[in-house]
């Protein structure tokens, strides 16, 4: 019998769930088998959605496919190898897109001025129009900046970038970067920096109030450190091996 979901962990963010089929009886009954009787075997882990194996006709219904998920305690964030055509959906029901699936195709006629042969010697020395600057990819923002409050059930992905958010992120926010994350308020929701691997990244907060702090995918729960961390106090999140280190950021821990 062929299987319809296959979960396993990434350096990404958490959980990817790599989808071979759109029954959504099937995933039911998957993603049931794996959280267990009490569904209570994951712990709103963020989750990255592969949707690579499916047909290029396959239809999704993404509203149904997120509550499936989130009635088993999986948080999606992200959908990797998704065809253009799905696209505007995906991003419309609240989720991001892996930078594979954003990287802009060259135009056809672009890979034509590629391969013409080099001009003759003669007219090298003559003024021309540098078409090559149109292929020169424009960097991506160093930073994402967030001035208002991030609400409960809002998630917010600074992809190739910094976050830096000068209010407060609710209990129930979500707040991801592939860099680090800065939050000159209170920390009282989530927060996942170094989402795309990078185990340099850091997490900064005003007020440690957070439900779950990650870097590089490696995470930590408010139960897991709130006897060692003081509410309210400015802290900083780094990786130490594959633990999650808390400290103030005034002085060592």
């Amino acid at each position: 019998m062929q299987k319809t979901l296959e979960l396993k962990s990434t350096s990404m963010l958490t959980v990817t769930a790599v989808l071979h089929s759109t029954d959504m009886d099937g995933l039911e009954i998957a993603l049931s088998e794996a959280a267990g009787p009490e569904k209570d075997f994951f712990e709103n882990d963020f989750t990255v959605i592969d949707i690579g194996h499916l047909s290029k006709d396959a239809a999704i219904d993404w509203k149904q496919l997120l509550a499936l998920f989130r009635s088993c305690r999986l948080n999606p964030v992200l959908v990797r190898n998704a065809p253009q055509h799905m696209q505007e959906q995906i991003l419309s029901n609240g989720l991001a897109l892996d930078e594979i699936a954003l990287q802009p195709r060259i135009p056809p006629q672009q890979v034509a001025e590629d391969t013409q042969p080099a001009q003759p010697a003669q007219q090298a020395a003559q003024p021309v129009s540098e078409p090559v600057s149109a292929q020169v990819e424009v960097p991506a923002a160093s930073a994402m900046f967030v001035d208002t409050p991030v609400r409960s059930g809002q998630q917010i992905y600074a992809k190739n970038a910094d976050l830096i958010i000068t209010a407060v992120v609710n209990p129930g926010a979500e707040v991801i970067a592939d860099g680090s994350i800065h939050v000159y308020a209170p920390l009282k929701g989530r927060a996942a920096a170094g989402a795309s691997g990078n185990t340099q990244a850091r997490i900064f907060t005003l007020s440690m109030e957070a439900e779950l702090v990650s870097i590089a995918g490696v995470y930590s729960t408010n139960e897991a450190f709130a006897a060692t961390v003081e509410k309210g106090s400015p802290s900083q999140i780094s990786l130490d091996g594959n633990k999650i280190r808390i400290k103030p950021v005034n002085g060592a821990m």
